[in-house]
């Protein structure tokens, strides 16, 4: 049709393809613009730049933007042309009204737009679909150079922008997935990047397992987009795939853009499944290989969404390569598990044969066990028969802690158990559990209480080469089907390996115990020989252990004697010290102080005389002649509580536990409190780091059965018991604990004959002892003593004294003692000479003091501090914050103790307790001043 002689189209230019005629034909009278052949002649020249461009583009003109556009635009409208012709933009273009909106604003004013890949939303099919253009938009003036339209150029990049997205997500894909070897791992990386790529909801893969109606999908992972839930699990396929098992099992994709509006589904009862699952839209990707289908990858959505081609292609793309990558990793792992097996394998198979020690032999077999089948734990067990023709012995563990089957029964004769004892054959169970001839069998229907969590399970038999079943491998994981057939192949090849290895090392234990015979004989006839020789060396030794023996003896005898004078002269100096104070405070009351110094100078002298005393119960006697005599127990405990703590030092806690209707026994007192002195000093050898000592009295009246097992005779008794928190004893030294001379202190710390000499003491006092000690539970020790019937029967001048030297300007001395009377003295002397003096009951206030800021020019501190902290302790802990403090220990036990364990620093000094007030007092001023 030749247009340029129509009268209506006067200046047009000719030609503009189909929209030229639909220009032509179309009835603008009926739009704004009005009659053709009245359009201005700019909008005229416009139109004709338009329909002659190849390039797409549309005129928007006036207020209401009337398109008018080109065949090339055509094209890009899709299914909205032809309406779009002649219709105002805003209403022809509805999804995007806002942003004509801003384009007819910003061009009526005379402004331009242009955009690069501009994203909109357009429904050009009668579907949303995502679009892509580059956009140019300019004003179109009038004859008064008025901005009266807008001219756009639209050039559609969607195809372009397409192609560099999915170029992107290849690489992406490629990189993620280009160092991974782990199938899932594999799986889960294209899942996430294709459910960001597509903005979907769940991406994953499901494998397939089984046929026909018992096929099921097994998902391990998939990827969920927020506010999505994972289905990860196990699907019966059927039910999951519905009709379209068919299209999955030929390799066709089954997709869907809205599941509840496809007709496709119509009828079919998935609809709340799929609604629970939040699944409306769906690409499902059958992966069929060899003919079978192996796994899908699915993409689902949980609103309604238009799939494109490229989409479903993209997925189809991303499934097969992720598939061929999965297979690959499947492969290589498949490969490094066979060749771990087979070093494994080649390993274990050289050990054994090297190896003849049956334990480490057997236990090499249940660790390759457990490393060659993937358990979790494995054990072997031995097959022992009882009377009652069962008896398992657990022989190694692998994977587990031998405590763990410690508090469990062994395997019992049950049809779970019995194949693998008996020899039948190997025991396979996907989950043991559920195994019909699991539980049925008393006193536990199914597994023990706190057994390990066995769900696999595989046990194989140890054969020997004579057809004797030795024993079973076991093995078991939490998980079910863990095991599989290639996992029995091996167990039953290793069992072969283990029969053959432990055959061979119990013929190399039976030649062992030939030869071991063998040497036994040989000794046996060379003692023959050596009998004289030894036994002219036994009566030498005899006679030089009978000699020494009589030595010691005469030794603790003189030692007993001693004792029994050091009681005698400590009774006199008390008489002495206590008298000179009475008279004293006669003579003060009576105002005759003339004669105050004679007593003074006599209870001074008795002091330092009981001090050198002292020294001389470090060796208490041990024996001494039985004088027996009515004794109040409980009083003579109390009477020597003072002497049994310094004795066995401030690292020891004594408990004193007196019967308070305690018996009286007729004892030799003295031997007793030796008996009870040693009895304590042998707790706190047998305490070396401190503990507790525990003394205590009962009464008790024994029958004749009672008296027969403590061979006493029947009666009362009254017991006095020492018991430790030590290291106790073994069966062994209790049997030997009264014979004369035997001890198990190093040489030279024990002479052997404490124990024997009370043993003798007691008896002969028609008492009896007792042991009771077991190795890491402490000892006792008890005298059961006779029960007494009647009625208890109720020295040198003093040195000329100088005066002490006076203190220096505020100088500060500290007192740290628990002995309320010491601190008391300490104190009035140090303040009477001028110093300032601070006392503290235990280390832990003394330490608080020297931790502030107070002055202290000296520490004097005792040794032994209740409260955990001793003496050295709080100087030490002192000295952190003040490095020169000067300290002098003053301390009831012999001084060379403390020098001689390394016990004084530079700084320090130690005076033993008693003292005399101006030795303190000197020794105070020389080392402040020193």
């Amino acid at each position: 049709m030749d247009l340029s002689a129509h009268p209506r189209i006067g200046s047009f230019p000719v030609g503009g393809g189909e929209l030229g005629r639909l220009v032509f034909a179309f009835d603008w009278a009926s739009t704004p613009l009005g009659p053709i052949e009245h359009w201005c002649e700019s909008l005229r020249t416009a139109v004709g730049i338009v329909l002659l461009s190849p390039v797409p583009i549309v005129m928007l003109w006036g207020e209401d933007g009337i398109m008018i556009y080109n065949d090339a635009y055509s094209a890009f409208a899709g299914g909205r042309h032809p309406a779009l012709l002649g219709s105002k933009v805003r209403e022809g273009w509805p999804e995007v009204a806002d942003f004509n909106d801003n384009v007819m604003r910003v061009g009526l004013a005379g402004g331009t737009l242009a955009y690069r890949d501009h994203e909109l939303t357009l429904y050009r099919h009668g579907r949303p679909e995502p679009v892509w253009m580059n956009l140019d938009y300019s004003p179109v003036l009038d004859e008064a150079g008025r901005p009266a339209g807008v001219i756009a150029i639209v050039v559609e990049t969607t195809e372009r922008v397409l192609a560099e997205r999915r170029g992107r997500f290849q690489a992406r894909l490629a990189d993620g997935l280009r160092e991974l070897a782990d199938p899932l791992a594999i799986k889960s990386v294209a899942a996430g990047l294709v459910g960001e790529y597509l903005d979907a909801g769940r991406v994953g893969y499901g494998e397939i397992e089984g046929e026909g109606a018992d096929t099921h999908l097994l998902i391990a992972r998939d990827w969920c987009a927020q506010g999505i839930r994972s289905i990860a699990g196990r699907f019966h396929m059927p039910s999951y795939a519905g009709t379209f098992m068919g299209d999955l099992a030929a390799g066709r994709p089954v997709v869907f853009d809205d599941m509840e509006q496809d007709p496709r589904l119509a009828g079919i009862a998935a609809g709340p499944a799929h609604e629970a699952l939040q699944i409306r839209a769906q690409i499902v990707v059958p992966l069929v290989k060899a003919g079978r289908l192996s796994a899908v990858f699915f993409v689902h959505a949980p609103a309604p969404h238009l799939w494109s081609a490229e989409d479903v292609g993209l997925v189809c793309d991303v499934a097969e390569r992720t598939w061929a990558a999965v297979e690959r990793a499947r492969a290589e792992t498949a490969f490094r598990e066979e060749s771990r097996t087979a070093e494994t394998l080649n390993r274990t198979g050289a050990a054994l044969a090297a190896e003849l020690d049956l334990e480490r032999l057997v236990q090499m077999v249940t660790d390759a066990g457990v490393d060659l089948s993937g358990a979790a734990f494995g054990a072997f067990f031995y097959n022992l028969t009882d009377e009652a023709g069962e008896s398992y012995m657990l022989y190694t563990l692998s994977g587990v802690d031998r405590s763990a089957f410690a508090t469990f029964p062994m395997p019992r004769n049950t049809e779970v158990f019995a194949p693998t004892f008996s020899g039948t054959g190997v025991v396979r169970s996907d989950d043991i559990r559920a195994d019909p001839r699991y539980g049925r069998n008393d006193p536990h229907q199914g597994m023990p209480k706190g057994h390990l969590p066995v769900c696999s399970y595989l046990a194989v038999p140890v054969t020997s080469r004579s057809g004797e079943v030795i024993g079973g491998l076991f093995f078991g994981h939490p998980r079910p089907a863990r095991f599989k057939e290639r996992h029995e192949r091996l167990m039953v090849g290793l069992a072969g390996q283990a029969a053959i290895a432990i055959d061979n090392a119990q013929l190399f234990r039976a030649a062992q115990r030939e030869l071991e015979e063998r040497r036994r004989a040989e000794e046996k006839l060379r003692d023959l020989n050596e009998m004289l020789e030894r036994r002219v060396a036994d009566e030498v030794a005899e006679r030089v252990r009978t000699e020494e023996a009589l030595r010691q003896s005469q030794k603790m005898e003189a030692v007993g004697q001693l004792t029994g004078g050091l009681a005698h002269d400590f009774n006199n100096l008390l008489t002495g010290i206590s008298g000179s104070l009475e008279l004293l405070q006669s003579r003060v009351a009576q105002g005759r102080v003339g004669e105050i110094d004679r007593y003074v100078t006599a209870a001074q002298g008795a002091s330092r005389r009981a001090a050198a005393l002292t020294q001389r119960l470090l060796a208490f006697s041990r024996r001494q002649t039985l004088d027996p005599k009515p004794t109040d127990v409980n009083r003579l405990i109390h009477e020597m509580e003072e002497l049994i703590r310094r004795t066995v030092g401030p690292a020891q806690e004594v408990v004193v536990k007196g019967a308070p209707d305690a018996w009286p026994t007729l004892v030799d007192p003295n031997q007793l409190e030796s008996a009870l002195l040693n009895l304590c000093i042998n707790a706190r050898d047998a305490m070396p780091e401190g503990g507790r000592i525990t003394i205590e009295t009962t009464n008790h009246c024994l029958d004749a059965r009672d008296a027969r097992a403590h061979d006493l005779a029947p009666g009362a008794y009254l017991s006095l018991c020492v018991t430790d928190t030590g290291s106790g004893m073994s069966p062994e030294v209790v049997a030997r604990a009264f014979d004369p001379f035997f001890t198990t202190k190093p040489l030279g710390q024990g002479t052997g004959l404490g124990l024997s000499m009370i043993y003798g003491f007691v008896r002969q006092t028609g008492g009896h002892v007792r042991i009771d000690s077991e190795p890491g539970s402490g000892t006792t020790i008890c005298l059961y003593l006779p029960r007494f019937q009647g009625a208890l029967v109720a020295d040198g001048a003093p040195p000329e004294r100088a005066d002490a030297p006076r203190a220096g300007q505020g100088e500060t001395v500290l007192i740290v003692d628990d002995e309320p009377s010491v601190r008391m003295l300490v104190t009035d002397v140090l303040e009477e000479l001028g110093y300032t003096a601070i006392e503290a009951a235990d280390g832990a206030a003394g330490l608080k003091i020297l931790q502030s800021r107070v002055r202290v020019d000296l520490l004097v501190t005792d040794v032994g501090l209740p409260g955990g902290m001793n003496g050295r302790q709080v100087a030490d802990a002192a000295r952190v914050t003040r490095p020169g403090l000067k300290v002098l220990f003053i301390t009831g036990y012999a001084e060379t103790a403390l020098v001689g364990n390394g016990f004084l620093e530079p700084g320090m000094q130690v005076l033993t307790k008693p003292f005399v007030m101006e030795t303190l007092t000197a020794r105070i001023r020389e080392m402040i001043e020193g």
